[in-house]
């Protein structure tokens, strides 16, 4: 995918160190922030294990977490410039559950601004077409209402979540979509490994499942209002002006606005590069802000940030989701 601006007009207006993107072979930063991430994987599934089993479960979903943020940063070309190479340092499938080219290709494709909170064109949106709402059971509506609450997404949006896409990717599979089945089929190497590891260490794997649900909880917290509805593409995207330990765990992706219009950019640049415009990204996404994850907790831990059926779509006909 290319990027949406070229990093050395970046500098020329910001501030940031006069590299361009060609400039670094190698990122230090998010390299070692991935050997950490490993480093801490083994001690939370090991020593932190023995020690107590709460402690080695908690350190281990702090770590799946950093591992999805990474893949994060992997899929938009970090820490090197070889693709291959980026890839095989995330290749182990630390959360068990979702596939990275399917997460790789369906990020990308959520990146195309236009289709942002589209509930068909866009892969990460949570918003559904009124028509196919009005459809659905009772028990389902209620379900997905409590997934719009701050609490449910953290507390059943990993299933929800995992549900759909699943349903989803089967569909896919089944209509004959070979970029799909491979990707599936690259993946059971990748939780195979991780399956090993489990064999040999102290942990159980029930205590491990447990840890894969607190981080995908924990993420959860992230991108549960990335995006809003709104006329104009540029407005739907949000800033959390957050520095706190949950940023770091994101890396910096709470500064989203600035992460989906330089995707280029590595996550320890975004801090300095929205300080020195900071007027201007607020500008640009019509001021949807907030100070810190305190203050979304306080606002939306239940209570809905908005409906479940966009409340903008036109209806346009594309049959059921």
């Amino acid at each position: 995918m290319r990027a949406h601006s070229q990093p050395a007009a970046l500098t020329e207006t910001t501030g940031l160190p006069p590299k361009t993107r060609q400039d670094v072979r190698v990122e230090w930063p998010t390299l070692g922030l991935l050997a950490l991430c490993y480093a801490t994987w083994v001690f939370g599934t090991t020593a932190a294990s023995t020690l107590a089993l709460p402690l080695g479960i908690v350190v281990t979903a702090l770590a799946i977490a950093l591992h999805s943020s990474l893949c994060h940063e992997v899929l938009h070309g970090h820490p090197f410039r070889s693709r291959p190479l980026n890839e095989t340092l995330i290749f182990p499938c630390l959360c068990l559950v979702i596939p990275y080219v399917r997460f790789r290709d369906s990020h990308l494709a959520h990146h195309r601004e236009e289709f942002l909170t589209d509930p068909y064109d866009d892969p990460e949106a949570n918003y559904l077409d009124p028509a196919v709402w009005a459809r659905l059971p009772r028990a389902v509506r209620l379900v997905l209402r409590l997934n719009n609450t701050l609490a449910g997404r953290m507390l059943i949006g990993p299933l929800v979540a995992q549900v759909t896409f699943l349903r989803a990717d089967w569909q896919a599979i089944r209509a004959g979509d070979r970029a799909v089945r491979d990707a599936w089929l690259w993946h059971i190497p990748a939780v195979g490994l991780v399956l090993l590891w489990l064999w040999f260490v102290p942990m159980p794997v029930w205590a491990y499942l447990l840890a894969v649900w607190i981080g995908l909880a924990v993420l959860k917290i992230r991108t549960f209002l990335e995006h809003r509805a709104h006329e104009r593409a540029s407005g739907r995207t949000v800033v959390i002006e957050d520095r706190g330990p949950l940023a770091w765990l994101f890396l910096n992706n709470n500064l989203h606005v600035v992460h989906h219009m330089h995707p280029e950019v590595p996550w320890y640049q975004l801090p300095a590069l929205y300080a020195a415009r900071r007027d201007h990204y607020l500008r640009r996404n019509d001021g949807y802000v907030y100070r810190s994850y305190a203050e979304i907790f306080r606002a939306h831990l239940w209570r809905a940030k908005d409906p479940v059926p966009h409340p903008l779509w036109q209806g346009r006909s594309h049959g059921d989701a």
